[in-house]
């Protein structure tokens, strides 16, 4: 059975919810997306937002994957940029085309913006094979350094 890509907005947030509650099984880290889940209000702000993209893969009415992306609005030239945050698909539809879906539909929004480039991390650990051949697959890659720094000091 095929799946649907969709782009959601401000009154889906019952299917944000859900890809929350994906992206937690997905990655192994139920707390982190479900523990302390924002509130209808503060969803529904950030899907209406102009620089938050959200993307979910439906099948069989199941978000089995998605997508939460950024838009970064550079200061140094008159352009913008797409970081993909976070991008998963459950287990059991793994190897389907999803992930490559959600990417392909995401470059359509990124080209509708205007926006000159999409760029994604990916941990160099084993664990994350299969988004680093992804990714490699549809872009170039680049070795960079990530630090994480604390605003608390």
């Amino acid at each position: 059975m095929q799946f649907s890509i969709h782009q959601i907005g401000s009154n889906d947030v019952a299917v944000m919810e859900e890809l929350l509650t994906t992206f937690g099984e997905a990655f192994d880290d139920v707390e982190t997306y479900t523990g302390n889940r924002p509130d209808t209000a503060y969803l529904r702000r950030l899907l209406g937002s102009e620089t938050f993209i959200a993307l979910v893969a439906v099948k069989n009415d199941k978000v089995a994957g998605g997508l939460a992306a950024y838009e970064l609005i550079k200061f140094e030239q008159a352009r913008s940029e797409i970081y993909i945050y976070d991008l998963a698909v459950l287990e059991g539809y793994r190897r389907e085309g999803i992930a490559t879906a959600l990417i392909e539909e995401l470059k359509g929004i990124a080209a509708a913006r205007g926006a000159w480039m999409i760029f994604v991390q990916a941990d160099t650990d084993i664990e994350d094979e299969p988004a680093i051949a992804l990714y490699t697959k549809l872009g170039t890659r680049e070795e960079v350094l990530h630090f994480d720094i604390s605003p608390a000091g």
